[in-house]
This record gives structure tokens, sequence and C-alpha cells, in this order.
């Protein structure tokens, strides 16, 4: 994949730096949480305290389960209560060895999954990537030791993006991303990317796969972004149809706000380990091929751009119960 195909977000600020991350606070509406961080950040080996917040008329036995990243696999589970529970007694594991993984810390009433889950996402040195030993392989991570801090915690959310052909939703995957996908929802959330055109489509044509959609650039030029960058990541996503991507140049490091929507298996398989893919589509399947579809003239530009009226930030439903990732639904072959 060229420069010209992954325009790279080259403002002349400095890089995205971590102390910048901390700084920010998400304003995402979380009135049906039913359990709620009472902060972001919470150091290793510290209490982690939270409030569980039992719906009016709901009655039975209530527990917190840790579940497994996509799978939804229960982990483990405690017994609550409504009011402040310290997540950390309740679940000591969370602080051993490197940290869990990314989990998801789900309230269940009589075996039903009630509210958005609370996201727990250790916080380990991120591996710094380099390019492969050939042209042909893929990045690697430069070698180091990781050092885990503690764990982000942040109310499960999935991203509305409505545009002038209809709406899509995707779901997050910080198991795979954990930065992008956190730097991805403060833009969508602090409205970043309202108002902003689909600079280069790459459709399906004369029997050729549909390779993406690309967009996130506030000058619709192609070569502008938030101000900074950050690091590649190293994600085993396959980009596949309705996944999520970071656009970048040449440059590992040179991602900042623009993204692509993938339009087919075929036609993207080739960037898997290579670009940073941190999400998927779970609704809006004619959208994306509508966008797909539409006209474009020399260098993959739309003769006639398609818009980002905006992007929400909503709670995502109880974590293992929503509908499954476009690529993985029955509508999501792309046509050629």
């Amino acid at each position: 994949m060229t420069n010209r195909h992954t325009p790279a977000d080259t403002g002349s600020a400095r890089r995205f730096a971590g102390a910048m991350m901390t700084a920010l606070g998400l304003a995402v509406a979380t009135a049906d949480a039913q359990v709620k961080p009472e902060k972001t950040y919470y150091g290793k080996n510290r209490q982690m305290p939270m409030t569980v917040t039992i719906p009016e008329g709901v009655t039975g036995n209530a527990e917190i389960h840790l579940l497994r990243s996509v799978t939804a696999e229960v982990v483990s589970k405690a017994p609550v209560e409504a009011g402040r529970v310290d997540l950390a007694s309740l679940f000591p594991q969370l602080w051993q060895g490197q940290g869990p993984g990314v989990v998801y810390a789900q309230l269940v009433v009589n075996d039903t999954r009630i509210g958005p889950a609370v996201v727990l996402t250790p916080m380990i040195t991120p591996a710094r990537m380099t390019t492969g030993p050939s042209p042909d392989s893929p990045p690697v991570a430069r070698p180091g030791v990781p050092v885990f801090s503690g764990i982000r915690a942040s109310v499960d959310v999935h991203i509305v993006m409505t545009t002038t052909a209809g709406e899509i939703v995707f779901r997050m995957r910080p198991d795979q991303a954990p930065n992008t996908t956190w730097s991805f929802i403060h833009l969508a959330d602090g409205g970043f990317y309202d108002d902003i055109i689909f600079h280069r489509i790459i459709g399906p044509r004369g029997g050729r796969p549909g390779f993406v959609i690309q967009g996130g650039d506030p000058t619709g030029a192609g070569s502008g972004g938030p101000g900074f960058q950050i690091d590649l990541e190293p994600s085993r996503l396959p980009h596949d149809f309705g996944v999520l991507s970071m656009a970048r140049s040449q440059d590992l490091d040179s991602a900042g706000s623009q993204f692509f929507i993938c339009l087919s298996r075929e036609g993207t398989h080739f960037l898997d380990e290579r670009y940073t893919s941190f999400g998927e589509a779970v609704s809006g399947a004619e959208v994306i091929r509508a966008l797909g579809a539409v006209p474009t003239g020399p260098q993959d530009r739309p003769i006639e751009p398609p818009r980002i009226l905006s992007m929400k930030v909503v709670e995502a439903p109880p974590y293992g119960t929503g509908p499954a990732p476009l690529s993985q639904q029955a509508a999501a072959p792309q046509p050629r």
C-alpha cells in the first residue's frame, strides 16, 4: 500500500504523547450504565472503587462477571449489592502478573446481563514497532521489557457514524488496539469528525474487489489531521468488510485521525498486521456498499464526496449480547 493510498496526518505538531491521553476526559453520557468507575485510571495494587446501580424493579441475585474479550466467556464472577464496591477486592487477579488482558466487568442479575460493561484495559508499556526484515514482512516489535502500571476503566461504547448515505454503527476492539481505540473515541466524542468528507474511495469496479473508503481529514485534502500522531499498534484483527483501521504514511507511527473502512476481505487482506485495525461495523452494510459505489475521478477522489454528518459515542449493549460484526453476518459478502 503506497503513501497515496494511505495519506498521513502530517501536521507540524509533535507526536501524540501518552501524557496528553491522561489529560483528556470522556464526556459520554452514562445514564444507563449499571457499573460506573469512580475514575478512569487505577494504579497497580490499589483499590478500584466503582458504583453498582440495580435498575428499579429488578430483583434477584446480582453479580459482576469478568468477561473475556470477543467470546464474552466468563473468567470470574463475584456477588455484589447496589452501592460502592472495590473491584480489586472482588477480583484480586486483576493485579497479578502483567494483568488480565482486556476484560469486561458486566453486571448480571438472575443470569441476565444488564447495562453496558466496564472495559478494563491494562496500562502496559506499549511495544514500539519497526519495519520487518523484508519488504514483504509485517512490522515487528522492538525488544523491550513491558511494565504493567495499572488499569484504565471506561464504560463500553459504540460509535454511531451518520453519513450522507446513512448510518453505520461500529463496536470498538480495545483488545487489539487499546490506545488507537481510546484516541478515536475521544476524537469522535469531541466532534472532530463532524462535517468531514470521505476524500478517497476505491470501490469494486471492473471485476476488482472493493478496497477502502477513507476519511478523517478536516481539510478534505488527504494530508490533514488532529495535530498529533499515534504509534502503530500490532493489531491482529483481520481487515475484512466493515473493519475500521487507521491510515498512515510509510512512517509506521504517523497515524492521527484519518481512518478507512474496508470494503472486502479479498481486497484488504494484505493490510493485516501492517495497519492498526481497531473496530468492526455491526450495522450499516448497505451504507458501506453505497459509499463504496460513489463515482470517483483522478487519485480515487469522489466526484461528489459523501460526508460524515456526525459521529456519536453511545453506550454499548451488555457485552456479548449485541449483533455480530458485518464480516460474520450473512449479508457481508461484497458484490463485484
